[in-house]
C-alpha cells in the first residue's frame, strides 16, 4: 500500500478514496484483490475508523469495491474494463418510413409518465436537486420585490442575475460584465436567437454529428441548410474535416457543443478549442457554443470554453441552469459578443422579456453561494451513477456492445450489433415500460439506426437495474 501525503484541500476520506481509486485504475490493486481492513487503513493514514469507513463507502457507491460479509472489502471493477468505443460512421442515404420529427414525438411524448422507467432523457433526477433551497429563494423574491415580481423585467434580463452569470464565467476563464449577458428562456431560446442573429434562411450551418436532435430541429424551423461534421467520441469535432468543409462550402455559422456533447459525452481538449476559435476568427464565421453541460465535469478542473479564447467576439456563448439546477425555471443566457445588439432586438420582437419571479429567485440563489456547493454534490453523484450504469450494461448487454466514456454530462452512447434497430428496440422496451432514445434521432442522415442513448441522471436502484436488464435481454433477442 502506498501511503499518500494528505493535504487540507479536500475531505480526508475523499483524498484517501481517490488515492485508492487511482491504484485500482493503474491495476496496482486488481479486480478480486482484498483491500486493507478498516482498522489497518485507519492506522496507516492516521485517521479515525469513521473516516476510513467513509472512504470505503465512497468507493463502494461508485461500484469500484464491494463488501463481503465477514471477509472485508474487495476490488470489484476497473474503468479499464470499459467496452470499446462506438464508431463514427460516414453519412448514408436517408431512408425509412418514419421521419426523425415523428420519432422524436413518439419517444418523448411519454417522458413524464410516472410508470415509465425513463432512460431516454438527459436531465437530473428530482432527488439530486436542491428543491427546498430553491423554494426559499422564490419566497425571498416575493417578499423583497417592491412589485411582488409582477412587473416586466429588463429586456436584457434581471441585472442582478446577469451579474451572477458574469461571476460564473470566471470558472471557465471568462472576463465579462453584466452588460455582456442576455438572459433567455432556457438554452434553446439562446441558441435560436443566436442563429437568427447571424444567419438568414437558406444559409449553411455546420453542426456536430451526432448531436442533440433539438439543434437541427431549430435549423429546419429557420430554413437553414446543414453540414454535419464527424465527431470523435473522445476529442470532439474533426477540425481537419471542418476546415476542409469551410473551403468547399459557404458556411455562414457553426453550432457546436465542445464540452460533453450530447449524445457522445466527448470534450474537446482545450488546445483544440483554441484552434477552433482561431479557425472561425480567421474565416469570420460565428461560432454558437452550447455549453449547457460545461459545469458537469468529472475531473478536478472545469474545462475551458471556446469563449475563453475569443478575443474578437465571434463566439456566441449559450448556457442555462436547466441541466444543473432547475429545468422548469427556463432560465438560460447568451454572451453574444459582437452580435449583442442584433440579439437583443430579436429578443424584443419575440418575447420582449423573460419571467420576473424565476430570474429574481435565481439571482438570489446564486448570490448565496449555494450553486457551487450543489454542483460539487451533483458532479459526484453523476460520476458514480455513470460507473454503475456502465457496469450494468457490461453485466446484461451482449459482449459486442460498445459504450462511450463521457467525462461529464448525463448520457451514454451505445453502439449495438448492426442487426439491432434501436427504434424497434424502443418499441419492444416500451411494452415493459422502459424508455430509451434511439440513435436515429441524433443525426440528419440514417447512420445511427443501431445506436442508442441512455441517460444516467437517475440514481442507480432496483428499477433502473430492471430496465437495463430488460434492454440487454431485448438486444440479445433482436441480434439473433
Amino acid at each position: 500500500m502506498l501511503k499518500n501525503k494528505l493535504s487540507g484541500s479536500d475531505h480526508l476520506y475523499l483524498q484517501i478514496a481517490e488515492g485508492l481509486e487511482k491504484m485500482i485504475h493503474d491495476e496496482i490493486l486488481k479486480i478480486g484483490d482484498k483491500l486493507p481492513s478498516v482498522r489497518m487503513l485507519s492506522e496507516e493514514y492516521g485517521i479515525s475508523m469513521g473516516t476510513a469507513f467513509q472512504a470505503y463507502y465512497y468507493l463502494e457507491g461508485k461500484g469500484l469495491i464491494e463488501s463481503r460479509p465477514k471477509s472485508g472489502y474487495y476490488v470489484r471493477f476497473n474503468q479499464k474494463r470499459f467496452p470499446a468505443l462506438p464508431a463514427t460512421p460516414k453519412p448514408e442515404t436517408l431512408n425509412g418510413s418514419i421521419s426523425v420529427d415523428e420519432m422524436v414525438t413518439i419517444v418523448f411524448k411519454k417522458m413524464s409518465t410516472a410508470d415509465i422507467t425513463n432512460l431516454a432523457t438527459a436531465a437530473p433526477a428530482m432527488e439530486l436537486l436542491p428543491t427546498a433551497k430553491l423554494n426559499k429563494s422564490v419566497v425571498h423574491a416575493f417578499r423583497t420585490s417592491p412589485t411582488s415580481c409582477i412587473q416586466y423585467e429588463d429586456i436584457q434580463g434581471n441585472m442582478e442575475l446577469r451579474k451572477q452569470v458574469a461571476r460564473l464565467a470566471f470558472n471557465w476563464g471568462g472576463k465579462i460584465n453584466a452588460n455582456d449577458v442576455v438572459i433567455t428562456g432556457g438554452c434553446m431560446e439562446a441558441l435560436s436567437l443566436s442563429l437568427q442573429a447571424v444567419t438568414r434562411p437558406g444559409d449553411t450551418v455546420a453542426i456536430e454529428c451526432p448531436t442533440f436532435f433539438g439543434i437541427f430541429q431549430v435549423m429546419q424551423s429557420l430554413g437553414l441548410n446543414v453540414v454535419e461534421i464527424p465527431t470523435d467520441p473522445i476529442t470532439g469535432i474533426d477540425l481537419n474535416y471542418f476546415e476542409s468543409a469551410i473551403k468547399k462550402q459557404n458556411i455562414k455559422a457553426c453550432v457546436f457543443v465542445p464540452s460533453f456533447n450530447n449524445p457522445l459525452g466527448c470534450c474537446m481538449p482545450d488546445e483544440n478549442k483554441k484552434a477552433l476559435v482561431q479557425l472561425i476568427t480567421k474565416h469570420r464565421i460565428p461560432l454558437i457554443e452550447d455549453d449547457i453541460y460545461g459545469e458537469l465535469y468529472f475531473s478536478h478542473h472545469r474545462p475551458r470554453c471556446c469563449k475563453t479564447y475569443d478575443t474578437e467576439g465571434w463566439v456566441l456563448y449559450c448556457s442555462s441552469i436547466s441541466k444543473s439546477l432547475a429545468p422548469g425555471y427556463r432560465i438560460g443566457w447568451t454572451i453574444p459578443g459582437r452580435f449583442r445588439e442584433q440579439l437583443v432586438r430579436l429578443k424584443m420582437r419575440h418575447t420582449i422579456t423573460g419571467v420576473t419571479i424565476t430570474q429574481v429567485a435565481m439571482a438570489h440563489f446564486l448570490s448565496m453561494g449555494r450553486f457551487d456547493y450543489h454542483l460539487k454534490k451533483l458532479r459526484s453523484a453523476l460520476h458514480t451513477q455513470q460507473l454503475r450504469y456502465v457496469q450494468g450494461i457490461l453485466d446484461y448487454f451482449p459482449a459486442d456492445t460498445k459504450v462511450s466514456r463521457p467525462q461529464g454530462g448525463f448520457v451514454l452512447w451505445l453502439e449495438l450489433n448492426k442487426k439491432v434497430n434501436s427504434f424497434q428496440l424502443y418499441q419492444e422496451a416500451m411494452k415493459y415500460q422502459v424508455s430509451i432514445a434511439p440513435g436515429r434521432i441524433f443525426a440528419m442522415r440514417d447512420q445511427y439506426s443501431h445506436y442508442l442513448r441512455i441517460g444516467y441522471g437517475r440514481p442507480w436502484n432496483d428499477e433502473v437495474e430492471r430496465g437495463i436488464r430488460i434492454l440487454g435481454s431485448l438486444v440479445k433477442k433482436l441480434a439473433k
